[in-house]
C-alpha cells in the first residue's frame, strides 16, 4: 500500500517562513499527480499547490500563489512546499495527496500556525 508522511509544521510568526516536505514509500515519479491540500477548523480541505512529478511544474491557488513554491527532490524523494510570507489565514493542517491510476492517498497532515 502507498503510504505519504508529512512533515516539517511548525508555530511562525507572521512574515515567516516554513517548508514541508511529502515523502513518499514509492517513487514520487510513479505518481500521476503530487498534491498539497490545507484545512483550517469548520473550513473545507483546500488545494493549495499541485505538482506532476515528472513534468516538474507547479500550480497554485490564488491565495498563495509568488509565496508558496512546490518542488520535488529525487534524492530525498520528496515534494516540498516553501512557503513565504505565511499570513494568520495560512493556519491550518497541511496535507499531501497522491494520484496513482484514479486512487488516492492521504498524509496524516502537519500543523501550521501562523501567529499575528
Amino acid at each position: 500500500q502507498v503510504q505519504l508522511v508529512e512533515s516539517g509544521g511548525g508555530l511562525v510568526p507572521a512574515g515567516g517562513s516554513l517548508r514541508l516536505s511529502c515523502a513518499a514509500s514509492r517513487n514520487i515519479f510513479t505518481f500521476n499527480v503530487i498534491d498539497w491540500y490545507r484545512q483550517a477548523p469548520g473550513k473545507q480541505r483546500e488545494l493549495v499547490a499541485s505538482i506532476t512529478p515528472t513534468l516538474s511544474n507547479g500550480k497554485y491557488s490564488d491565495s498563495v500563489q509568488g509565496r508558496f513554491t512546490i518542488s520535488r527532490s529525487i534524492t530525498r524523494n520528496t515534494v516540498d512546499l516553501q512557503m513565504n510570507r505565511l499570513k494568520p489565514e495560512d493556519t491550518a493542517v497541511y496535507y499531501c495527496r497522491g494520484l496513482v491510476s484514479g486512487s488516492e492517498y492521504w498524509g496524516q497532515g502537519t500543523q501550521v500556525t501562523v501567529s499575528s
